[in-house]
């Protein structure tokens, strides 16, 4: 079985092409798998189509997301179902134990790349050779993997920067946490990947308008076709595109063939035998996606451990005992072992990606059930992560289950942990700790007394509303 994962683990979308016709195009979910998906029935229960010409497409509209439908869905027909994009059938697996039946022998496409670079109009890495896909992937994870290592004070730095702001703040004061994460991760991501010019925070906040006008519409646009039919709406994306594509292409240009003290992610790239145009498509998948996982991992993590005075304990004991009084280090991060498990179990509980999907480019099995070729599969995440077959008390946050090797085993099986983690939630991952350990050290979390967090189910998962906390100075 494949691994469903973000990358070639854990880069989760809904949409899913086929390689030997990939076609860079924009459109929505029933147009895709108009495109794609087999039409043949397979005897999976499930949905009939609601509407002739859009299926299931108002269902999922009325359930508000395409996750709370696959719920009610697997609660009512069970872990395998079938449901339809448009007149084209798509097959959902809703369970751990389907998804290691599930037989398919195409290749794992990568979900983020997938979907952001059907939207964005790019072609795909993984179109055409597969040496030179595998290649271009190895420098893309390559790219990640020595900007964390030469960017590590940088990441400090800024984190400490957010504690001196968090400290100077009156004690009952309400912090904008979804607010200030998503600042954070800005200057983190861009920094890291394109270098000094965004130490200034006026290319920050640029960055940050055009980036956030490109996401809103990748959650509410691509689903229902809706961003075709407000040309105000489109004007705007477009726009936010091309101004994006233009700030990747002057640093592009600044960076060739220099020498700089800091080694960031589009270094790596200059470095390969690249494109200016593949450079600039991962450049911009890696700014998008990292800027998201990163702000919601660390919006989530924070948040729970509002909520939980004795988590909050337990891993500021870690950290005293792991680091003392001294500042945390690339080799000290492998000893943090319950600050690990901590965002193993904000992964898990905040169903950070709740949707990953596969092509059934060949006939394959699940469940005595033939999956049809062409078929489009999706795995329920958030439907697996919290199963409660799989994980007693799905809905309390503890940590401490991942004690447990089979725990860790299911998150791996997922792609949240382990070899098949994709490059955006590594180094998320990294970036959560670093900050964990700067702020964890000096302050008390608090919740906001009456605060009822709903979530926001998109590619990635965020608070429906601004998350508030208070903080407190440790004696």
């Amino acid at each position: 079985m494949s691994n469903p994962g973000l990358a070639s683990g854990t880069r989760h979308t809904l949409e899913v092409y086929r390689l030997s016709r990939f076609k860079a195009c924009r459109c929505s979910i029933s147009s895709f798998c108009f495109m794609f998906a087999s039409r043949q029935a397979s005897g999976i229960p499930g949905l009939a189509p609601t509407d002739e010409k859009d299926g299931n497409l108002p269902d999922i509209i009325v359930s508000s997301s395409l996750h709370e439908f696959l719920v009610n869905l697997h609660e009512k027909y069970g872990p395998l179902v079938s449901f339809w994009f448009g007149r084209r059938l798509v097959v959902s697996l809703g369970s751990i134990d389907l998804l290691k039946q599930h037989v398919n022998p195409n290749r794992l496409l990568d979900p983020f790349e997938t979907m952001l670079k059907s939207l964005l109009r790019y072609q795909s890495s993984l179109n055409g050779d597969t040496g030179e896909s595998h290649m271009r992937r190895k420098l893309y994870e390559n790219g990640v993997t020595k900007s964390l290592q030469s960017n590590f004070a940088l990441i400090q730095k800024l984190s400490e920067e957010l504690l001196a702001k968090w400290l100077s703040l009156p004690e009952a004061q309400h912090v904008p946490l979804c607010q200030h994460m998503l600042g954070f991760a800005m200057k983190s991501v861009t920094q890291t990947a394109m270098g000094s010019s965004f130490e200034d925070d006026r290319e920050v906040i640029r960055f940050r308008r055009h980036h956030d006008a490109i996401w809103s519409e990748i959650g509410k646009g691509f689903l229902d076709g809706s961003l075709d039919k407000n040309m105000t709406r489109k004007k705007h994306y477009e726009n936010a595109l091309v101004e994006m594509e233009s700030i990747i292409r002057k640093v592009t240009k600044e960076r060739r063939g220099r020498s700089f003290n800091r080694h960031v992610f589009i270094d790596t790239l200059l470095q390969g035998s690249l494109s200016d145009q593949q450079i600039l498509e991962d450049t911009m998948i890696f700014s998008l996606a990292g800027c998201v996982v990163t702000a919601n991992l660390c919006t989530w993590a924070v948040y729970f451990l509002t909520t939980s005075e004795d988590v909050q304990q337990n891993l500021y004991k870690e950290m005293d005992r792991v680091l003392g009084k001294g500042p945390i280090t690339l080799e000290k991060i492998e000893q943090l072992r319950y600050c690990r498990r901590v965002l193993c179990e904000t992964v898990r509980t905040a169903k950070l990606t709740p949707i990953a999907a596969q092509l059934q480019e060949l006939e394959g099995r699940v469940d005595q059930h033939t999956v049809p070729k062409e078929t489009l599969v999706l795995y329920a995440l958030g439907v697996m992560l919290q199963d409660s077959s799989s994980w007693p008390s799905p809905y309390k946050f503890d940590p401490d289950r991942f004690n447990e090797e089979l725990a860790m085993k299911n998150l791996s099986l997922l792609g949240f942990s382990g070899s098949q983690e994709c490059p955006e939630l590594r180094f998320a991952y990294m970036v959560a700790t670093v900050l964990l350990s700067v702020l964890v050290r000096k302050l008390y979390l608090h919740p906001v007394k009456g605060q009822v967090m709903e979530a926001k189910y998109e590619l990635v998962t965020s608070p429906k509303e601004e998350a508030w906390i208070t903080v407190s100075k440790r004696s």
